[in-house]
């Protein structure tokens, strides 16, 4: 049974994507441990409550130094026994020796086609304006594992979503969310859970 984490910022969309995904079995051999939120009043918080899944919040405010934030954080996830950190949505950087200890072992969403509209400044509904901005006619959604670099990991999914004539970036970012981030999330956990992905460098070998 693969134990996860899952660390939200916001509403919580994507996870809940995860648990109707374990609920109705299209995410199987998974459970997820515990819901981190770096703010207390995150609705995501709301969504584990009702659905009987440990939460906490912690938020790099409530310590004195990054560093002690860093352990905390660590120890979530060692006292919740984590064997897979999800980013579903998660706007706090994690350190390096983080993505050292758990390396291949830390997966995140991102809201465009990587490498398209990602790295710095590139997130939540600012990709999306970015989108519009550029033109372009697709757009879409990235799981990938995540590395010292910023959106820089190795590629596990991706999903293409047609940008419509007449979108704003708010009808932008709900269709993206709908036709890619809440598809293949859940997809990405699931081939992971049952041993279906390995990472050579920085390529994804998926087994079909």
């Amino acid at each position: 049974m693969l134990k996860i984490a899952v660390c939200v910022s916001g509403g919580g969309t994507n996870l809940q994507a995860i648990i109707d995904g374990i609920k109705y079995e299209m995410i199987t051999n998974t459970e997820i441990s515990v819901v981190i939120s770096n703010h207390l009043d995150a609705y995501a918080l709301v969504r584990a409550d009702d659905n009987k899944i440990p939460a906490v919040c912690i938020s790099p405010d409530d310590y004195e130094t990054r560093e002690a934030f860093h352990e905390a954080f660590l120890e979530a996830l060692d006292f919740y026994g984590v064997d897979l950190v999800v980013l579903a949505g998660f706007l706090v950087v994690l350190p390096p020796q983080i993505i050292s200890k758990y390396k291949n072992r830390i997966i995140n969403i991102h809201p465009s086609l990587i490498p398209s509209f990602c790295g710095k400044g590139y997130y939540g509904i600012k990709v999306h304006e970015a989108v519009l901005e550029r033109g372009v006619k697709i757009t879409g959604a990235t799981v990938h594992f995540v590395d010292e670099g910023t959106d820089t990991g190795p590629i596990i999914l991706q999903q293409a979503v047609k940008v419509e004539q007449g979108d704003t970036p708010e009808r932008l970012q709900r269709r993206v969310m709908e036709e890619a981030e809440w598809k293949i999330l859940p997809k990405a956990i699931h081939l992971i859970a049952n041993g279906r992905v390995a990472v050579f460098d920085k390529t994804v070998m998926i087994e079909e």
